[in-house]
C-alpha cells in the first residue's frame, strides 16, 4: 500500500510546528498542542494504512469524525471533575474569550483520536497480538457489580472536601472503565468485557501501550508549548520526581487513560450507528479484530 499525501504533510506540520514553536512565533507558538496532534493523527492515520490498507481516514471517515466531535464533551467531563479536584491548571492562554474557546476546542478535538488512533498503530504493527488468556465468565452479577463500583468511585472524590479530593483523581480514571464497560456490554457495542469473555486480552493490552505512548508525547510536546498545563500533585504522592511537566507518579495515569478513551468512543458510536437487538452487534473494526484468528 501507498503512504498518503495527508501523512506526509501530517509528518511536515509536526516538524514545522516544532521549529516555530522554538522560535516562539504566534500564532503556533500558542496553539502548538492543537497543531502538532493533527499533524501527528494524519501521520499516525497514514501509517496504519500503509501497513493495514485501510485506516480511519480513508474508509471509516464517519467513525473518525464522530470520534474527533464526542472528545470535546467527552474530555470536558474531567475538566469539570477538575475544577474540584485541581490537579492541573492552564496557563499562556490568549487574552480573547473566543481565541480561548478555539485552543481549548482544538485541543480536546485531538484527545480521544491522538490516542485511539495510536491504539490502531499498534494493532496494525502486530505488536502484542497474541498470547493465551482465560476465558471470564460474564454474569449479570459481575456486571452490576462492576456498574455499582465505578459509580461509587466516580462519586467519592465529590463528597470530600477539595484538599482531600486531589489525591482521589485515581479513583475517576478506574471508575469511568468500570461504569461504561458493563453499559457498552449491554448494548452490544464492542467492549473489552465481551474480549475477555472469548479469552482475548490483545485489545487491551494495545491500549496500555498507546496510553503510555500518547502519555510521553503529550508531556514531551507540552513542555515548550506556549499554551499548556501544569499539575498540582499533593506532596505525598508528587515525590518531586517530574519527567516534563508531570510528576513520575502521574505516568502510571496514561494506560488507563487510553481504555477510558476507547470506552467512550464505543459508547457513543453505538448510538450514532443506532441501537440494534444484541443479539447483532455492531461489525468489528479490523483493528479491533482478533489478528489472524488468535484468541490473544
Amino acid at each position: 500500500m501507498g503512504f498518503p499525501l495527508y501523512g506526509v504533510l501530517g509528518a511536515l506540520a509536526v516538524v514545522v510546528a516544532e521549529a516555530v514553536m522554538f522560535a516562539r512565533v504566534d500564532p503556533v507558538f500558542t496553539y502548538f498542542t492543537a497543531i502538532v496532534w493533527t499533524g501527528y493523527i494524519l501521520f499516525a492515520d497514514a501509517l496504519v494504512y500503509r501497513l493495514r490498507g485501510e485506516s480511519l481516514l480513508t474508509r471509516r471517515r464517519s467513525e473518525f469524525a464522530v470520534m474527533a466531535l464526542w472528545s470535546v464533551p467527552a474530555w470536558l467531563l474531567f475538566e469539570a471533575y477538575n475544577l474540584h479536584l485541581q490537579n492541573w491548571r492552564y496557563v499562556g492562554l490568549p487574552d480573547d474569550v473566543l481565541l480561548q474557546a478555539l485552543g481549548y476546542g482544538w485541543s480536546f478535538a485531538t484527545i480521544l483520536p491522538g490516542v485511539l488512533e495510536t491504539a490502531e498503530l499498534v494493532a496494525a504493527s502486530g505488536l502484542l497480538a497474541t498470547r493465551p488468556s482465560i476465558r471470564w465468565q460474564i454474569t449479570p452479577a459481575l456486571l452490576r457489580g462492576w456498574l455499582a463500583m465505578g459509580l461509587a468511585l466516580l462519586v467519592a472524590p465529590l463528597l470530600v472536601p477539595a484538599g482531600v479530593a486531589g489525591y482521589l483523581f485515581g479513583l475517576i480514571w478506574i471508575g469511568v472503565i468500570l461504569a461504561l464497560e458493563p453499559i457498552n456490554y449491554r448494548l452490544g457495542a464492542v467492549s473489552l468485557l465481551r474480549d475477555l469473555e472469548r479469552g482475548s486480552t490483545v485489545r487491551l493490552r494495545q491500549l496500555l501501550v498507546a496510553g503510555a505512548l500518547c502519555g510521553l508525547l503529550w508531556e514531551f510536546w507540552n513542555y515548550w508549548a506556549g499554551a499548556k498545563w501544569y499539575y498540582s500533585i499533593p506532596y505525598p504522592l508528587d515525590f518531586g520526581l517530574r519527567v516534563f511537566e508531570m510528576p513520575l507518579l502521574g505516568f502510571l495515569g496514561f494506560p488507563p487513560f487510553a481504555v477510558e478513551c476507547f470506552c467512550l468512543h464505543q459508547l457513543a458510536w453505538r448510538f450514532v450507528r443506532g441501537l440494534s437487538d444484541k443479539r447483532n452487534p455492531l461489525p468489528l473494526s479490523p483493528w479491533d479484530k482478533i489478528r489472524n484468528g488468535g484468541e490473544g
